[in-house]
């Protein structure tokens, strides 16, 4: 496995890179996690409904290839995209789905954060409210996309959509539930939990 960290990047060349490394990539190639932090951009997914952007002023939206609906990333979120050969590792979507969210459920533990998933919507929770998020895109059985986990960002923009197509739905972060944890300390916490699941 190799671990990247990107720092703060583009989106959209961001995405481009994987697509790119994902389509070129043989059997032979390490499983890759990236660690990044995004300029702010509204990301819709492959069936993403632009009637779910509200009103998005002049941040930048881009349609993205990713599952999911409409989501926000900016400074202060942690987005790890996992460039993953599944048949390798003997996982399925779901499975890949579910490891990402029970990593995040035990790294937020490790901080004193009760979170959950729900069965019905993808993601982590703590107290109904939505503090990370998974989107993923598969093809010939490797994936790339992946999480991301709010830590200390400005949560305003994400009042301007309805969050991963729900219109109720709010948002939290680590800081907000008294958490003073970098963003780089929280990477290193989150791979450490995604590595040892897959027991690499």
């Amino acid at each position: 496995m190799l671990i990247r960290n990107l720092g703060r990047q583009d989106y959209t060349n961001t995405w481009q890179n994987m697509q790119r490394y994902s389509q070129e990539r043989t059997n032979n190639c390490l499983d890759q996690l990236w660690i990044v932090e995004h300029d702010p951009v509204y990301t819709l997914g492959l069936n993403g409904k632009r009637e779910h952007l509200l009103n998005v002023g002049n941040i930048p939206v881009v349609q993205s290839d990713r599952g999911g609906q409409v989501t926000y990333h900016a400074p202060g979120q942690l987005v790890i995209y996992t460039l993953f050969d599944i048949k390798r590792l003997q996982l399925n979507i779901r499975e890949l789905v579910s490891l990402l969210e029970c990593s995040m459920i035990s790294t937020l533990a490790e901080q004193g954060i009760l979170a959950n998933a729900k069965t019905d919507a993808p993601g982590v929770y703590v107290e109904g409210k939505k503090i990370g998020s998974i989107g993923l895109r598969i093809k010939k059985n490797y994936s790339y996309h992946g999480l991301s986990l709010n830590n200390d960002m400005d949560l305003q923009p994400f009042d301007q959509i309805n969050t991963c197509g729900y219109s109720d739905l709010k948002v939290t972060q680590l800081s907000d539930l008294g958490v003073n944890i970098s963003t780089d300390q929280l990477a290193d916490a989150l791979v450490r939990t995604i590595t040892t699941t897959l027991s690499i």
